[in-house]
């Protein structure tokens, strides 16, 4: 008797593989980017005075941002 075993692709579609990412995927970006997002909004909220306290500057805002995840 022969065994014949095979994986089936997974399917297309919006909770599927599309744009050659997972669901988890996908996910993730959208948790990484919404981060991004809240952390630059509250670092701009933040007096000048402030920012110096934590050892920033507002033109660092930009790089902390792009250095999270």
């Amino acid at each position: 008797m022969a065994f014949f075993a095979h994986s089936r692709p997974v399917a297309d579609g919006v909770f599927g593989r599309s744009f050659g990412l997972s669901f988890g995927d996908a996910f993730a970006r959208i948790v990484a980017w919404n981060d991004k997002r809240v952390t630059r909004n509250v670092l701009n909220k933040l007096t000048d005075r402030e920012l110096d306290d934590i050892g920033l500057h507002r033109g660092d805002i930009e790089s902390v941002v792009a250095s999270l995840r």
